[in-house]
């Protein structure tokens, strides 16, 4: 196996902090899907090329489906001449099938010569390239994305607005339209709805319909009853006034008879013969393909817009491990008790189009304008999708609150969902859902402490659904560790965030209960109550570690810390105490696991035959899958957590800083081709990545735990802010940017970073990233805001999220003066303290101090500094709404 290797960062400095965000062209267009859809709604993926790829809107995943003759075409005329294209960019390499490309495809009908495509998030922007057009032609597709705002964020909808400019000094008319096939019926496959449930198309619907000023297509199937897993609606609409619809393609002879006729229909003229009239229901095992055609006009130099809303509508979701409930054995999706169809979703989305673009662009700007680099940015801002595939689902939960709860996988397989359902130790490295839509994390919390806690005060690491039905909790023998503790911590974590006393209250309990577990005689993690976990810990590698380990003792010491945080706010001093009694020996005995430069495990072996975490009898002696003396990159996991909820430093604080740079300096390639592994492989052959475990003092185990020598984005990630808060910034930001290198359009799509299945929710800990590199935590128990940037202090502005609110922040020093200032974009906060590093040379003693709300002083501001840090603490708390502004001076 691969041996220790201290390369140096491969990267200049001036890459590693380049504010430019990739624009993606030629082949590096190839692998791009980017995820348009609402939060539990599913999702339909935009392609690198302009086309819509990976359809996944009907409950479940769906990688590398797409309908037949779905796509885009253009018609231009100018005085004299005309032009038809498909309008994506041209199909690229390899071309490799048996019977030719897929008819399906239009592959042989002239498409346009290039496309540049820009990873971003909520927006994907294409550009398209083509001389023989007479306009410009380029692509804008989002679904709304309003942080604190769930709702308008979990619409299922794909908004595809093309920006048409006529740059010649002729006149331009001619037809922009959208050919959909009715894919109602596509969801499920037989072996899921069983073999006397219909499945697969059949007696499909099209209807042309207006309302309003919203004219559009309207998709059903008389196959299926509102109570099966098959039923659903689609739509196609648009605000145009002028348009030219075709409901139905016919099929006079060869399938792609039907192709030629729609083709040469729209090319001669851009218009279309129709029928407007409702389809008959197709035949079973068959749909119908329709056409929506906009119309445009444009003089010398005009430019306009022309947008399409494609809307979904499936209310039933399969998840694994559900039993039979409502009669059968389904669960809905929470947009379904909003909307009655697919055309209902489409007219909300059209009567608000415009605020719900404003808004997510708000955001937008608020995250990509900053002084941050290029591929940080990148990457949080790639990854948030995840929120909007199959991977996460907004269950309707008749036994829970009404809002129903979040559920998720781990990731997804192309067919189905992987490792459900919320798994604790999986979702412990995720950040961006608990500080963009924090409402929604704390649902999970409920979940984690009411329906997965056993009266032993074990907590099942997986979800099992429906729930409320009395059925038994997953795996009541075997907690994970790491997932517990963990829970615990983002429990605190999320209490800060949301400041409601309440919601503490009705978790504090079973939180308490989790944390004692440890000592508990069914748990044998810490029979001897010294603070050190010795027992069988189950843990997010799917096997047990043996013995003392700071990966999951980090996470205990952690979760002990917040537990005292938490006791001391609901008045229960005695629990208070007893855990900081137990937190002070849980420091001492971890820290003897230092072995100068980082915290390797103390394997306990057995005398005797013992049973594994699953219940399996094991043989006595030195267990499998440990990593003893190897250097873990999560040998500090639980730091990372403190940090950002803001419980400081869980070990001592050099050791904690010497550890992260021997993980770096052992586990860090900058050239895996030399790596050897034959477990799963994310990276390879000239890529650079961190890998799970090395053993550099030697003494590698025969048979390490299963994925030690794997690349993993979630953990690099967590590794690279746990550097950024240790200050080892260009450490941090050469893992970031090694990830956004592998994901190059080409090699990989952007915006999946698979694991055990695609949009692998481990990678949701990219937004900590962000965290640390701004030095940004926000309590709204404390009313604080705290922002210290690790980079650009002297003159910096970054998004920062505020519980139920964001907007942006910056700081600009000169001449010994800093000026900071909070403007508020979105939602309401209340703040008492800002929290801010003096940046550049050394503090001074003493300064002086002006606040200002709105350019209307504030009176009575005062400042403390202690070791460079500074605390603005306001007379009385200012509340802040949207368009609001804090300003202080600091002189």
């Amino acid at each position: 196996m691969a041996s220790a290797n201290e390369s140096s960062i491969p990267y200049s400095r001036k890459e590693l902090h380049d504010p430019d965000i990739r624009a993606f062209a030629e082949m590096g267009l190839q692998s791009i899907s980017m995820p348009l859809g609402g939060i539990g709604t599913g999702c339909v993926g935009l392609g690198g090329r302009g086309n819509l790829r990976d359809w996944e809107i009907f409950g479940q995943p769906n990688v590398g489906w797409r309908p037949e003759y779905t796509l885009p075409m253009i018609h231009c005329r100018t005085e004299g001449h005309s032009v038809t294209r498909i309008l994506e960019r041209r199909l690229m390499p390899p071309f490799v099938a048996g019977g030719g490309l897929w008819p399906g495809e239009l592959a042989g009908m002239p498409r346009l010569a290039e496309a540049v495509f820009v990873a971003a998030y909520p927006f994907g922007r294409v550009q398209f390239e083509d001389d023989a057009l007479p306009i410009e032609v380029s692509l804008e597709a989002f679904n709304p994305f309003i942080p604190s705002d769930a709702e308008a964020s979990s619409l299922p909808v794909a908004i595809l607005t093309y920006r048409l400019h006529n740059p010649t000094d002729q006149r331009v008319t001619g037809t922009l339209a959208w050919n959909l096939a009715n894919c109602v019926g596509a969801g499920g496959r037989k072996e899921e709805v069983g073999p006397d449930a219909p499945h697969g198309f059949g007696a499909n619907v099209n209807e042309y319909r207006i309302e309003k000023t919203v004219r559009g297509l309207f998709m059903t199937s008389q196959k299926y009853q509102p109570d099966q897993l098959g039923f659903g609606t689609m739509a196609l609409m648009t605000p145009a006034e002028h348009t030219t619809v075709a409901t139905g393609w016919l099929e006079p002879g060869w399938s792609w008879d039907k192709a030629q006729k729609i083709w040469d229909d729209f090319a001669a003229d851009g218009r279309l013969d129709g029928p407007v009239t409702p389809t008959s229901p197709s035949e079973d095992g068959k749909t119908h393909i329709a056409t929506l055609g906009v119309e445009f006009d444009l003089p010398p130099g005009q430019t306009d817009n022309v947008i399409f809303v494609l809307a979904w509508h499936f209310p039933w979701r399969r998840v694994p491990d559900m039993q039979p409930t409502r009669g059968h054995g389904l669960i809905q999706a929470h947009y379904a008790t909003r909307f009655d169809d697919a055309w209902a979703v489409g007219i909300h989305t059209l009567e608000h189009v415009h605020d719900l673009r404003a808004q997510s662009r708000s955001f937008e700007e608020a995250l990509l304008d900053t002084t941050l680099p290029g591929h940080v940015l990148e990457a949080v801002a790639t990854q948030t999708c995840i929120l909007k595939t199959n991977t996460v689902l907004w269950l309707d939960t008749p036994a829970a609150e009404p809002g129903g709860r979040i559920m998720a996988f781990e990731g997804c397989s192309d067919k189905s969902g992987c490792c459900p359902m919320n798994c604790t130790h999986v979702w412990n490295y995720e950040q961006t859902l608990a500080h963009l839509f924090p409402e929604l994390e704390r649902t999970m919390r409920l979940t984690d402490f009411e329906d997965n806690l056993h009266d032993s005060g074990a907590m099942s690491f997986r979800t099992a659904l429906p729930l409320g039905t009395g059925l038994p909790v997953w795996c009541p023998q075997n907690p994970a560790a790491d997932g517990q503790f963990g829970t615990v911590v983002k429990l605190y974590r999320d209490w800060q965030l949301c400041g409601e006393l309440d919601f503490l209250e009705r978790l504090y309990p079973a939180a308490k209960a989790a944390l004692d577990f440890a000592q508990s005689g069914f748990a044998k993690w810490d029979a001897d109550g010294d603070g050190v976990l010795e027992g069988i810990q189950h843990n997010t590698y799917d096997i047990d570690f043996h013995g003392p380990n700071t990966m999951v003792g980090s996470l205990y010491i952690a979760g002990l810390l917040a537990g005292i945080a938490m006791a001391e706010a609901m008045g229960d001093e005695q629990s208070a105490n007893r855990w900081r009694q137990l937190a002070d020996k849980a420091r001492t005995g971890y820290e003897k696991l230092f072995n100068g430069e980082y915290y390797r495990q103390d394997v306990v072996e057995h005398a005797e035959p013992f049973k594994d975490g699953w219940g399996k009898e094991q043989p006595a002696g030195r267990p499998k899958y440990q990593h003893g003396q190897g250097c873990l990159s999560d040998q500090l996991l639980g730091q990372w957590a403190a940090h950002v909820a803001g419980l400081g430093h869980v070990l001592e604080p050099a050791h904690v800083r010497q550890a992260m740079e021997s993980i770096f300096r052992h586990n860090w390639r900058a050239d895996l081709s030399d790596h050897e592994s034959v477990q799963r492989t994310y990276a390879l052959n000239d890529e650079a990545g961190l890998l799970l475990c090395t053993w550099p003092r030697g003494e590698r185990e025969t048979f390490p735990f299963p994925y030690s020598d794997e690349v993993w984005t979630g953990i690099e990630y967590q590794v690279a802010a746990g550097l950024i808060y240790e200050g080892f910034v260009d450490e941090g930001l050469a893992i970031v940017y090694a990830i956004r290198e592998r994901h190059d359009g080409f090699r990989r799509n952007p915006y999946d970073e698979p694991e055990c299945g695609h949009y692998y929710a481990r990678a949701l800990a990219s937004w900590s990233v962000l965290l640390a590199l701004t030095g940004q935590r926000y309590s709204a128990v404390e009313q604080s805001l705290r922002v210290a940037p690790a980079i650009n202090e002297r003159e910096f502005r970054c998004l920062v999220t505020l519980g139920n609110a964001w907007g942006r922040f910056g700081q600009d020093y000169r001449d010994r003066k800093l000026l900071a200032r909070l403007e508020v974009s979105y939602g309401q906060t209340a703040l008492r303290t800002l929290q801010l590093a003096w940046p550049g040379e050394k503090a001074p003693a003493s300064v002086g101090v002006s606040a200002s709300r709105n350019d209307s002083a504030l009176d009575g501001a005062a400042v403390r500094i202690e070791a460079g840090q500074l605390e603005i603490t306001l007379a009385e708390p200012v509340t802040l709404a949207a368009g609001d502004a804090l300003q202080v001076e600091i002189r």
